[in-house]
């Protein structure tokens, strides 16, 4: 098999299953989270109530990220992966009877947010389980020379899914109300749960099953702390999302300095998706393994300035082109830091491995928000932006001088395999 080959991955039927699974799921989770933020809001008219959505999904996520993390690595993962869909589809159904005309009428409306809150609140624990799972089962689909056209092609099913899934959301709740958007999303469950059954199971690479939890943490965290590789491809992951927040304060920048309106807004806010859509489906062609830390720093640096740039400007279409270009080089570093962990962990920590990952990514996202918001609180918008353009800046510059080893690593011997 060629290295270069841009469907290294795809020839192999099993992964191509996965990819469907992938599809389904996180179009259906992304497409759920627009509907049930549509119904709360609707129900109350208080923005606080959004902001509880996020919280009580996040909470649980990062809270047991790292017990999932362990007992991913002890399990089977396609049995566990089913788990987890199963208990979605569940989840969604619950959702789904919530949000049934009938229901609505009869039941207070205190009740029915308690019970959505409580319901994200469930699924922000499934979710701790289905990142770390899924990062582990792509690597028993495929061979280690196919690691990072795997990445490529996975990274690129997440992203179409996670555009397609809020902009299909906003047109079935036009087109056919709250309750019926719900039932679209039990089928694409159903699609992922029964395209996964079409992929055998795997045997548990882990000879140490039954290892006490403590340890089985302590091992994990002690080989992130120690991996120059991974640590340094998620420390810059996790600082590119906590100061890049620009897209937290798209609505701001829309309304009140681009004066654009909705219609802009929304194109705005689809600009780096789609370039790291378009990006990530390039580098299927152009392999990135050869001196990927310093292509790495290279493109968080690029994904910096993108930010500076649109924090100063007042011109609709450079924003506009700054934004994409920030979604390009966010997508490279996507497929880099993705295939640095699926290279350089081994198999039987992926699981404990993903979850360190997730509590760095997902808690970024949350606290970047934050960060933006408190920022342009205090400074004003533009220097909000600015700053945290200038500061993820500073972190490549850091890593780059501190951690020569991170600058040089290359990837080209570890795709042999």
């Amino acid at each position: 098999m060629s290295k270069k080959d841009p469907y290294a991955a795809l020839r192999f039927k099993e992964f191509n299953i996965f990819l469907i699974v992938r599809f389904a799921l996180v179009f259906a989770w992304s497409m759920q989270f627009v509907i049930i933020e549509w119904q709360v809001y609707s129900m109350t008219k208080d923005p606080l109530s959004l902001g509880l959505i996020g919280l009580m999904e996040i909470v649980p996520a990062i809270g047991m990220a790292l017990f999932a993390g362990h007992i991913v690595d002890q399990k089977e993962k396609r049995n566990l992966l089913r788990l987890c869909i199963a208990a979605f589809l569940l989840l969604s159904a619950g959702l789904f009877a919530l949000t049934m005309p009938s229901v609505i009428s009869s039941m207070s409306q205190k009740w029915i947010l308690y019970g959505i809150y409580a319901l994200v609140f469930l699924g922000g624990i499934v979710r701790a389980f289905i990142s770390p799972t899924i990062f582990a089962f792509v690597a028993q689909l495929v061979p280690k020379s196919a690691y990072g056209n795997a990445a490529t092609w996975s990274s690129s099913v997440w992203q179409m899914s996670n555009v397609l899934g809020p902009a299909i959301a906003g047109l079935c709740i036009y087109f056919f109300g709250v309750n019926i958007s719900m039932s679209v999303i039990l089928f694409f469950g159903l699609l992922a749960y029964f395209s996964l059954m079409r992929i055998e199971q795997k045997p548990v690479l882990n000879s140490k099953i039954g290892e006490p939890i403590m340890q089985s943490l302590k091992e994990g965290l002690k080989f992130v702390y120690n991996s120059k590789a991974i640590l340094g491809a998620i420390t810059l992951d996790m600082v590119a999302v906590l100061f890049g927040g620009a897209v937290a304060l798209l609505p701001i920048f829309a309304q009140d300095i681009l004066k654009v309106g909705p219609e802009g807004f929304g194109v705005l806010r689809a600009a780096p998706a789609v370039g790291a859509l378009i990006t990530l489906l390039i580098t299927a062609y152009i392999p990135l393994a050869r001196n990927a830390g310093m292509k790495l720093l290279l493109a968080i640096a690029g994904f910096g300035l993108c930010i500076i740039a649109f924090g100063l400007s007042s011109i609709y279409w450079f924003s506009l082109l700054a934004l994409f270009l920030s979604g390009v080089t966010d997508g490279i570093s996507v497929v880099i830091r993705q295939t640095i962990l699926q290279l350089k962990a081994p198999d039987e920590m992926r699981g404990r491995i993903a979850s360190v990952n997730s509590i760095f990514v997902g808690s970024s996202n949350e606290l970047g928000a934050f960060e933006s918001g408190l920022t342009a609180k205090l400074f004003g918008t533009v220097k909000a932006v600015v700053f945290g353009g200038s500061m993820t800046l500073v972190t490549v510059i850091t890593t780059a001088i501190v951690s020569p080893s991170f600058r040089k690593l290359d990837l080209s011997e570890d795709m042999k395999g």
